[in-house]
């Protein structure tokens, strides 16, 4: 029996209901035009408490760990919140390449806020993300409407339920449609976490259900009604769609979306720009050949002196075929060939792959292109410019992304706020999340060339979507995968991985060691081990230079119980600067989603003192210490876009369920020179390789694109 007393569906009733819904979606008219939907009628789902109970469980996988962890977007965007109910909003107007800083918060509201958060059991800590998510007037907010508290960072329904009973009293009900509206938006928060940016009605159906909505229809009609939920038609994507046609079936199979309202208008403005760039490319005409050839200069000084003028380069067929012939690699060469006749390239390969986009760099700049690369990291910026070289960099600069967007460094911006760029190649693209490249596309003016670049074995983004792996399968313009293998043991090895083998490899200095311990505690000891003893002493790689890596950040061998232990091994003490000490290596989070390594210096009243790895310092305030973590261990997802000499990956006892092909790949290819795997999870390891892919996400991209590319046939 369900808490309203009705009776549970059984499985036919339930997908039929499901299916009801579904039809009156397909009903309607199309969400850009939309008015209000009409009503959804679905009989009261019983829930079941160990199926609930075994989602929660899920949830919990999901939000802990890597998502649970700090995470390294470089422009970050924060996740949907569920705010008050509000009018349907109109299309937003493209995102600003820099971010506005937040206003200062005024302690009357942060007091008037704590107070409302007090009253209903919720710790004061929650005012200031409270005023965030709900702004200025969140205390009134909470009190007309305390599940508005479900949109706060780390709020479960069994809190805001909690609250809203300490506010409330009796008139707290399961039924009460303000919880129902913010479940709905709950649910779908909590799958963009996990790097959804939609889920399937009848899995948003389904988690309403275990969470004892008693009406998720009328919920889901009110959730689309003022425009925070917007649903989707979607022809089932590849196999599954062919398989669930039957030969006699007219009507092709489709599934039924839904999207909170920020990620679908993102991955709806990210394909119209991404096919916008493509039909307004114009190949170049070769008005800087024939100038070249007039005053008989070097290539070069030529380039240098047009990229100069006010008059863009517009290098032809045989400026760009003689660039090709000079590169300095097959694929190389079949890069910059792909360049010069497309707006939009995609290029695949692993780390010495990144030679060839370097060598397009050095090509566009000779051929006087004003062109640019983009890094996720602050190291992957330096090590990219060593391979453009010095020469290239000065006329074709290599920023991290943070740096291009914001305008702190780099190209300066057209009348009309587009990057002025001719060419932007953008190295680490799997790692872009579907808000953060549609602000990258925002950025282009039309007939800017884009190239984008990365490894697809590789961990997707740690925001929602599967931007370049929806674009490598959507097919839509010229990929160039790199005949370039990363070389070594540790290259071998990945290389295997890569492919679904976990094969051992020869490793005659060492580069690779295999290390097996019986539990999660043994796995602590020997990696601690290996940081300040085994690989200092045998490899000549200092403990400075090597960091572990592990699944998540809670269990026995997870980050808190790795750094705990390295720093009582490396840098014992007190933690008198709040929980830190002179020489702790640390992560700085000085925004959400961006994370940085660095080491304490010092402590005083004023905050604690950091040195970064590029040398530049800065002070944290007391206020925001509690956003650093130790940074011996890291997550993999605190790690992407970085690498080190040595590498230790750390997999407990309990790491199985984490484990995928790709979060191995990228895990082991942490290492440059060393990498030493200390290894509890049994055959989970072996097993996640050959049979565990990726773990899945469902987006629209590739299905956005498709409909508008036949659309325009």
């Amino acid at each position: 029996m369900s808490e309203t007393g009705g009776g549970a569906p059984g499985d036919a009733e339930k997908a039929a209901t499901v299916a009801q819904l579904a039809a009156q979606i397909r009903e309607m008219a199309p969400f850009k035009k939309a008015g209000s939907p009409p009503p959804v009628v679905l009989p009261d789902p019983a829930a079941d408490p160990e199926t609930e109970e075994a989602a929660e469980a899920a949830e919990e996988a999901g939000t802990a760990g890597e998502a649970g962890g700090a995470v390294e977007p470089q422009v970050p965007a924060p996740a949907p919140a569920p705010a008050a109910p509000r009018p349907a909003a109109p299309a937003p107007a493209p995102a600003p390449a820099r971010a506005a800083a937040p206003a200062p918060v005024d302690a009357g509201t942060l007091r008037a806020v704590a107070e409302v958060l007090a009253a209903g059991g919720a710790p004061a800590d929650l005012a200031a993300p409270a005023v965030a998510a709900l702004g200025g007037d969140a205390a009134e907010l909470l009190r007309e409407d305390p599940w508005a508290v479900l949109g706060l960072p780390g709020v479960r329904p069994e809190h805001a339920d909690g609250f809203a009973r300490g506010l409330l009293g009796a008139e707290a009900r399961p039924e009460d449609p303000r919880r129902a509206h913010a479940l709905v938006l709950w649910v779908l928060t909590q799958a963009s976490l996990r790097g959804d940016s939609a889920l399937e009605l009848d899995q948003v159906t389904a988690e309403l259900g275990r969470h004892r909505v008693p009406d998720p229809a009328a919920a889901i009609g009110a959730a689309m009604e003022d425009g925070q939920v917007l649903p989707f038609q979607e022809v089932l994507p590849g196999a599954e769609g062919r398989s669930a046609q039957s030969d006699d079936e007219e009507e092709v199979p489709t599934r039924t979306l839904l999207a909170l309202e920020g990620l679908a208008m993102a991955e709806d403005s990210l394909a119209e720009k991404l096919l916008q760039l493509m039909a307004t490319f114009v190949p170049g005409d070769g008005r800087n050949e024939d100038a070249g050839e007039d005053t008989g200069e070097d290539t070069g000084e030529s380039s240098a002196e047009d990229a100069s003028s006010d008059t863009p380069a517009a290098p032809g067929p045989a400026a760009w075929e003689a660039a090709a012939e000079a590169a300095p690699s097959p694929s190389a060469k079949a890069l910059v060939r792909a360049v010069a006749d497309a707006a939009l390239v995609l290029h695949t390969g692993g780390e010495a792959a990144r030679a060839e986009p370097a060598a397009l760099l050095a090509a566009a700049a000779g051929l006087g292109l004003r062109a640019c690369a983009a890094t996720w990291t602050d190291q992957g910026r330096d090590s990219f410019a060593a391979l453009a070289g010095p020469d290239t960099s000065a006329l074709a600069p290599v920023l991290t992304l943070a740096e291009l967007l914001s305008g702190t460094a780099g190209p300066g911006r057209a009348p009309d706020g587009t990057l002025a760029l001719d060419l932007l190649v953008v190295l680490d693209a799997p790692l872009l999340d579907v808000e953060l490249a549609a602000t990258v596309l925002e950025s282009l003016a039309d007939g800017t060339r884009l190239v984008l670049s990365g490894d697809p074995g590789q961990l997707w983004s740690p925001g929602p979507g599967r931007f370049f792996a929806d674009l490598l399968a959507a097919k839509v313009c010229p990929t160039v995968a790199s005949r370039t293998p990363d070389f070594g043991p540790i290259g071998e090895l990945v290389s295997g991985v890569g492919i679904g083998e976990l094969q051992p490899v020869e490793a005659p200095d060492k580069e690779v060691v295999i290390l097996t311990a019986k539990d999660g505690g043994e796995a602590v000891h020997r990696a601690i081990q290996l940081l300040t003893d085994s690989i200092p002493r045998a490899l000549g790689i200092p403990a400075e230079q090597v960091v572990l890596i592990t699944p998540g950040h809670g269990g026995t061998g997870g980050t808190r119980a790795l750094n705990a232990a390295a720093k009582a091994r490396l840098n014992p003490g007190p933690g008198r600067f709040g929980g830190f000490d002179p020489g702790d290596r640390v992560v700085d989070s000085p925004a959400p989603g961006l994370v940085r390594p660095a080491r304490v210096l010092d402590g005083d009243a004023t905050g604690l003192h950091l040195e970064y790895a590029d040398g530049s310092r800065r002070t944290v305030p007391p206020a925001e210490v509690g956003r650093l973590r130790h940074g011996w261990a890291l997550t993999v997802h605190q790690a992407l876009g970085r690498r080190w000499p040595g590498a230790v990956v750390v997999l407990p006892e309990d790491a199985g369920p984490a484990l995928t092909r790709q979060w191995v790949y990228t895990a082991f290819g942490r290492g440059e020179r060393h990498l030493s795997v200390v290894h509890a999870a049994g055959p989970a390891l072996a097993q996640a390789v050959a049979e565990r892919p990726a773990q899945q996400r469902t987006t629209r991209l590739r299905a956005i694109l498709a409909e508008n590319a036949a659309e325009t046939e």
